[in-house]
């Protein structure tokens, strides 16, 4: 299966093709993100990293600075017919560099 692309991502995400795991919805919970944050940085979003190898779909990591300028980072896996929602966080400082785009060696 081909890497994600961002294209098919948005569509994907836009036609309501999204399947929301239970590990992300506890994640969304505790972190106090909603469903329309991550919608959101799907749809103006940009990848920073992907995971071609990852099982059972290939995926990766979204970076979208929120509208409360909050950055989002969100990783999803892509089939053909789905958008599988795998977890979404605030990056921290202490991970990523100033631009929240460039993890820390």
């Amino acid at each position: 299966m081909p890497p994600c692309s961002l294209e098919r991502i948005k569509n994907l995400c836009d036609n309501g093709n999204l399947r929301w795991t239970m590990h992300i919805m506890t994640r969304l919970l505790q972190r106090g993100i909603s469903l329309d944050d991550v919608t959101t940085a799907i749809k103006s979003g940009e990848i920073l990293e992907n995971y071609p190898d990852d099982y059972p779909y290939p995926s990766c990591l979204i970076f979208e600075h929120g509208k409360d300028a909050q950055a989002l980072h969100v990783v999803c896996g892509a089939n053909e017919n789905d958008l599988w929602l795998i977890t979404a966080y605030r990056p921290s400082p202490e991970n990523w560099e100033d631009d929240l785009k460039t993890r820390r060696r």
